[in-house]
């Protein structure tokens, strides 16, 4: 599998990555013997990046990564989060901390190679959202003394929130990385998008993160499963999930999501999935794009869409006229 180069991190990881969370569900409710199976396959495919959070499952995806690490030994790239709890604003480093170390112990390790901030950044940071005035003041800082301590070796963000605030995060080149939501239905991230598109505009922040040389793990690449175009969920995955910057309800992305449906019937890609894959890793600035997964046989249909290559242009075109359809709607 082609590998990229994750920023300034200089570390090169698959254009493929793992996601651990509850969305897909498999590290997190799979059986053992499925999520040692799952683990040990990507590592076949070459998928060397492994994503997941303190949050995934109450740390039930960390434990149960840890418990396949252990076993299987192998050499990869980790990264978790800390979600800093409203409560806590007041002692950020504290909380980071421990968070840290928490996590350390769920995954069994002394250190993981990527360190993230998993709230939200809004300019006004309500409740247990954060300002860029407290990610870069309190949040950079105790990151850096957990490097300085082997805990972690880089650190970055999601990067959910104001666009604005983002921008300022990004523009302050102090974090190594940034999760950034990019998909064939919101492609705001990674170009600008006509007024009235209905979704939340990035406002181009693909190109920020590559003007601090940040690297760039994609997320809701697959719009949390709307873009294969279908509103049946598999049991191990939520439920129930609210967009990132897309539609206003799953609903809405999923029919959206059909009405993309040519690029399949003209024989641009093979499933939605694929060309949604593909979409995200034709974009130069994204290092990963990060899949979640409830099964083995969608690990391998991921992985078989990553080798394929990034979409054709005529592709990329033929995907910008059916967007521009979805201007002016209501999100």
């Amino acid at each position: 599998m082609q590998t990229r180069t994750l920023g300034r991190t200089g570390i090169e990881v698959s254009v493929l990555g793992f996601g651990c969370g509850a969305v897909g569900g498999l590290m997190v409710k799979g059986t053992a013997a499925d999520q040692e199976r799952a683990v040990a396959r990507a590592l076949d495919l070459g998928i060397n990046y492994f994503d997941t959070a303190a949050m995934y499952g109450n740390g039930e995806s960390e434990r149960n990564l840890g418990r396949v690490l252990k076993s299987l030994k192998p050499e990869l790239y980790l990264g978790t989060k800390v979600r800093v709890p409203a409560g806590e604003r007041r002692n950020i480093a504290a909380a980071v901390t421990a968070s840290l170390e928490a996590s350390l112990q769920r995954l069994q390790l002394d250190h993981v190679d990527l360190f993230q901030l998993h709230n939200h950044i809004l300019a006004d940071g309500r409740e247990s959202d954060l300002t860029p005035e407290i990610v870069l003041g309190d949040v950079v800082p105790a990151f850096e003394r957990l490097r300085e301590q082997g805990k972690t070796r880089f650190f970055g963000i999601t990067a959910v929130g104001d666009t604005a605030a983002l921008h300022r995060v990004a523009d302050s080149s102090t974090l190594d990385t940034a999760q950034i939501s990019y998909n064939m239905l919101n492609p705001s991230a990674g170009t600008a998008v006509a007024p009235g598109y209905p979704a939340h505009d990035f406002g181009n922040l693909l190109a920020r993160t590559k003007a601090a040389d940040m690297g760039v793990i994609a997320i809701r690449v697959l719009a949390a499963g709307a873009l294969s175009g279908t509103e049946d969920r598999h049991p191990l995955g939520s439920p129930r999930v609210d967009p990132i910057g897309s539609g206003h309800d799953y609903q809405i992305d999923v029919e959206r999501a059909r009405r993309l449906e040519p690029l399949v019937r003209e024989g641009y890609a093979d499933t939605l999935v694929e060309a949604a894959i593909r979409y995200v890793i034709a974009h130069p600035a994204v290092s990963t794009a990060l899949v979640g997964y409830s099964t083995q046989e969608q690990l391998e249909h991921a992985a078989a869409a990553a080798n394929k290559g990034p979409l054709p242009p005529a592709a990329l075109d033929r995907l910008a006229a059916l967007q521009n359809s979805f201007v002016g709607e209501a999100r």
